[in-house]
């Protein structure tokens, strides 16, 4: 699958409905983004089962907002709806597939029961309701 630009009335849509999905902040006036979006593009290629999206944090401020992003290129990536890896900077070609592969690998039912853990033991001590 090639990748897609999303915006942000699309990306509930596209977490929701794909089981994997490595997001590339990006902006056009950014060098290392430049450098980062043939890396980007390569691997998608090479994982048609995995979306690759760019989001331009210039045209799509409030997502940026959002997943406070302080710097660029910034990866992330959701699997089953879940957020699971973020890591700002452009990633080598290895570790970019290295992620794809480490993703697959994630039993999702894991991360589900470590999350609730988390927020019971948040419940427990006050922190959220």
């Amino acid at each position: 699958m090639a990748v897609v630009n999303i915006t942000e009335t699309e990306f509930a849509g596209i977490i929701d409905n794909n089981e994997i999905v490595i997001l590339d902040f990006w902006a056009e006036w950014c060098g290392p983004c430049k450098a980062y979006a043939p890396v980007f593009e390569r691997v998608s290629e090479d994982h048609p089962d995995v979306v690759f999206a760019k989001i331009d944090t210039e045209q799509e401020q409030a997502l940026s907002q959002s997943f406070s992003i302080r710097s660029i290129p910034t990866t992330i990536a959701f699997k089953e709806g879940i957020g699971v890896f973020m890591m700002p900077g452009a990633l080598p070609e290895k570790d970019l597939r290295e992620l794809v592969v480490k993703l697959g690998e994630i039993n999702m039912d894991e991360v589900r029961a470590q999350i609730e853990a988390e927020d019971n033991a948040a419940k427990s001590v006050g922190l959220s309701e």
